[in-house]
């Protein structure tokens, strides 16, 4: 049984929950794309959506602004000629509402929750998965 059987194939949901090892191995055995950052050196959105830009290959004209996510992720293309395509996305230690404000990190995580939207109409999942790094 697949790490991804008892999730929905289009959600946001916290990577406390799972085991990301589990994940990783999930998305590989689905043949579904994975794509991860690490955004614990962030402090602010538009360090965030840089750092997202840069670790999922996002194109140059990625413009570092909520508009330009969602235009970006809605290009993505999942693994081609596989059954059930897909992609499974992580984002861990997104900044705490110090150094993010609650309202911006709502806002880049509704953007992935309209991303999932868009997949869910081609009928491609979409599984993000993220974590909230705590003020030390």
């Amino acid at each position: 049984m697949s790490a991804f059987s008892n999730i929905p194939s289009h959600a946001v949901l916290p990577l406390e929950a799972y085991v990301l090892d589990d994940l990783k191995k999930a998305a590989s055995y689905a043949d579904q794309r994975l794509l991860q950052a690490n955004l614990k050196d962030c402090k602010d959105k538009k360090s965030v959506l840089t750092a997202i830009g840069k670790s999922f290959g996002l194109p140059k004209h990625f413009g570092n602004n909520l508009d330009a996510l969602f235009d970006c992720l809605t290009d993505l293309k999942p693994i081609e000629n596989v059954a059930q395509p897909g992609f499974a996305i992580v984002l861990e230690n997104l900044p705490e509402a110090k150094s993010l404000a609650v309202a911006d990190r709502n806002a880049i995580l509704d953007v992935f929750r309209d991303a999932s939207d868009f997949f869910f109409d081609q009928k491609i999942a979409f599984r993000v998965f993220y974590s909230v790094l705590k003020a030390a």
